[in-house]
């Protein structure tokens, strides 16, 4: 008798399943590592960033590069806002709203502390040991673990430092990550 293949997509998916709950489950030696390197890419791009907030000028963080797209102000309070929503939720505070301080903050002083301030909260995030990184959270109305967060934070940063490199160059700046 033939086994449907219907059988094999259940069992197959059944087998990943308790596989995927045993390791979030049980963290290992790993999630050490995982948390480490998550934490170097994380340093790096929120250097760069950090960087480039500080690099230009009040009149630049205006600069908007076509109609429909975050000024560089608007991108700067952007990823500080989501550092701050996604550490939170690592760290078991409360999270604030995602827009919080792209909407608050105007200034490029202001911006710049801010983003200052997200990156010093997120490397409290960054310093949780393997046993509480595969603790259950809930990010955006659903539940991830914190190291799934923490690398969700890091592959953002990096996403938005890519966006910030065109606003340089598109000015005629270098960004930080070519100066080196």
């Amino acid at each position: 008798m033939k086994t449907p293949v219907a059988v094999y997509v259940v069992a197959l998916a059944l087998a990943v399943m308790s596989t995927s709950a045993a390791v979030y489950a049980q963290p290992t030696k790993d999630a050490d590592v995982a948390i480490a390197a998550l934490r170097t890419q994380w340093k790096g791009a929120t250097a760069n960033i950090t960087a480039a907030a500080e690099e230009l000028t009040e009149a630049e963080y205006g600069y908007r590069p076509v109609a429909g797209v975050r000024t560089f102000g608007e991108l700067i309070g952007h990823v500080a806002g989501t550092q701050n929503m996604l550490c939170a939720a690592v760290l078991g505070d409360a999270q604030p709203a995602e827009d919080a301080i792209e909407k608050s903050s105007k200034t490029k002083a202001a911006l710049v502390a801010a983003l200052k301030a997200s990156n010093a909260y997120c490397a409290k995030a960054y310093a949780i040991s393997a046993t509480d990184s595969y603790s259950a959270i809930d990010v955006f109305g659903e539940k991830s673990s914190k190291v799934s967060a923490l690398a969700l934070n890091a592959v953002h940063d990096g996403e938005h430092y890519g966006n910030i490199v065109t606003y340089m160059r598109m000015q005629g700046k270098i960004p930080p990550s070519s100066k080196r």
